[in-house]
């Protein structure tokens, strides 16, 4: 057994919010307190590490990432900061001469940041790219730009809904062209990938992911490699959901904690195929229904019935009335209570009205949410209120409402749609642009840790005896405690409060910078301004 002294920092403890030490002994937390009390027993460990006045949290938990995607992106063709069509054109075409004739992978385009405010035509990609195969999703991954050479791989894909002669495919169309694009990726490439995404995770205070694999969005074999992929090179933990229907059987085959995840109800505003009740705003479509709620009623009660999670992606409001008859069904069929004991969960959960949320909180339903969506793509003028209308906008990503009404959140990236950013995350949340949806920053911080941990049907997330010892310490300004407006009483800010701080999360304020990742008590991550740790008894 390894018994490490933390000491001389700032440890974040709601219990203990003066905390400034911590030991751990091998994979748990085993005492926090002061340095004063700490120096009773210093000379009983086996290591002692300095904080010098660093903060020390437990490490964020991303409940929603695709991980071989995240790491092609992160070593492949980004077009998510490009600020033109013409940008990403140039880039595209200087990509294409680098990899001298390869398929090219690149993702993250938003026509609607663009001053041409449209998507790339085909034949701009033929001749950027010079004739190559070449696959460019959105950035909501829901529909992408494909190359000529591309769709000659794919005769099929004409009669696919979704396809576009001009090359922007959305829905099944969509889902053909990715997957022969993605199979161009060997196994050795996307084992790479998935390490670099799982490193630079842990360079960010990340100690564990939440794969969200399917058969749309991934492959069996791209998940099961990810599972056999994670140990101590990785460091980061990994809490596998297969989005596959009829059952927990195949998700449990492939080693998934549960039959959830990306498995579609809908798809995604932006790219207009999430389904609404009432028109796009901007075009006269509903979007997309990809199942019925009688499938997913059959899905959840196999699911209940076994004690697997079920979830969903869901986005459009027409989407959360299937969901939330499929639910209600199911609950009528085997009870409020089978229901809730296996923790299901849903992701995105943009539009969801007082009787969804009514509903979910009932049955115990989990939210997965992205509140860095709110920051980019919120607002009067962003994307949400081109594609919705200002009044349908105003009502997306109701955080505060779901977590009044009672519904578990737990937050993600859903990286490569937006990056692994927790810190962003958080700060999303806590200056949400409707300010009746704001989050303080304690609940946000909650739910990118805890909240992450109680998703996986596990205790963690929390500086506490008896807790996983996953932790992330940070170099950051003063803490402070935050609160989103004066709906939260003055006293809580008031240091007798024993309200713990965290750094400062204002506009135009720096994001912590880690300094080192442990995961179940291994350092998985030290920055190069950071000593390494050397074995010594205490003073």
């Amino acid at each position: 057994m390894t018994t490490t002294l933390y000491r001389g920092g700032l440890v974040y403890n709601t219990a203990e919010p003066f905390a400034t030490a911590l030991v751990t002994q091998d994979d748990l937390v085993a005492w926090v307190g002061s340095d004063e009390a700490a120096r009773v027993n210093a000379d009983g460990v086996d290591v002692v590490v300095e904080l010098d006045g660093a903060l020390l949290t437990p490490a964020f938990v991303d409940a929603h990432v695709h991980t071989t995607s995240t790491g092609l992106n992160l070593s492949g063709l980004d077009l998510s900061d490009t600020k033109s069509l013409e940008e990403a054109l140039a880039r595209l075409e200087a990509h294409s001469r680098s990899v001298r004739g390869a398929v090219v992978l690149g993702h993250g385009w938003d026509e609607t940041r663009w001053p041409e405010a449209r998507p790339p035509r085909r034949d701009e990609v033929d001749r950027a790219s010079y004739g190559g195969v070449v696959y460019l999703s959105r950035v909501d991954v829901h529909s992408c730009i494909a190359s000529s050479a591309l769709l000659a791989l794919a005769p099929e894909v004409s009669n696919a809904a979704g396809y576009s002669a001009d090359g922007w495919l959305s829905q099944q169309a969509h889902h053909v062209v990715r997957r022969i694009a993605l199979d161009s990726v060997t196994p050795a490439q996307r084992r790479a990938a998935q390490r670099l995404c799982l490193q630079h995770a842990a360079s960010l205070g990340i100690g564990m992911v939440h794969e969200l694999g399917g058969p749309e969005i991934s492959s069996a074999d791209d998940f099961a490699d990810l599972l056999a992929t994670v140990g101590p090179e990785s460091g980061v933990e990994v809490v596998g959901y297969w989005g596959e229907g009829g059952g927990p059987d195949v998700a449990l085959s492939l080693g998934a904690r549960g039959a959830a995840g990306d498995h579609f109800v809908d798809g995604a505003i932006g790219s207009r195929t999430a389904f609404l009740r009432d028109t796009y705003a901007d075009a006269e479509t509903h979007g997309a229904a990809y199942t019925t709620a009688a499938t997913i009623r059959d899905h959840v009660i196999a699911c209940s019935m076994a004690g697997v999670p079920a979830g969903y992606h869901v986005i459009g409001d027409g989407a959360m009335d299937l969901v939330v008859a499929g639910f209600t069904e199911a609950a009528e069929a085997i009870g409020d209570d089978v229901v809730r004991t296996a923790q299901h969960r849903l992701e995105h959960v943009e539009m969801v009205d007082g009787l969804a949320r009514a509903v979910l909180a009932r049955l115990g339903v989990l939210a997965s949410v992205q509140p860095v969506f709110d920051a980019w793509w919120g607002g009067d003028t962003g994307m949400y209120t081109e594609r919705l209308g200002a009044a349908r906008a105003a009502t997306l990503n109701p955080f505060a409402s779901m977590q009044a009404a009672g519904i578990p959140l737990a937050f993600g990236s859903d990286a490569p749609v937006t990056p692994l950013a927790p810190w962003q995350a958080i700060r999303a949340a806590v200056h949400h642009h409707q300010p009746e949806e704001r989050l303080t920053a304690r609940s946000a911080f909650t739910a990118h840790t805890r909240g992450g941990w109680r998703a996986a049907g596990r205790r963690g997330g929390v500086l506490a005896p008896g807790e996983p010892a996953t932790l992330a310490l940070w170099q950051c300004d003063e803490l402070v405690v935050e609160t989103p407006d004066d709906r939260v009483a003055a006293w809580s800010t008031d240091p007798r409060a024993g309200v713990p701080g965290l750094p400062s999360l204002e506009p135009g304020t720096a994001d912590p910078v880690c300094l080192r990742t442990i995961v179940a008590g291994r350092t998985v991550y030290t920055s190069d301004a950071v000593q390494p740790i050397n074995p010594g008894r205490g003073k």
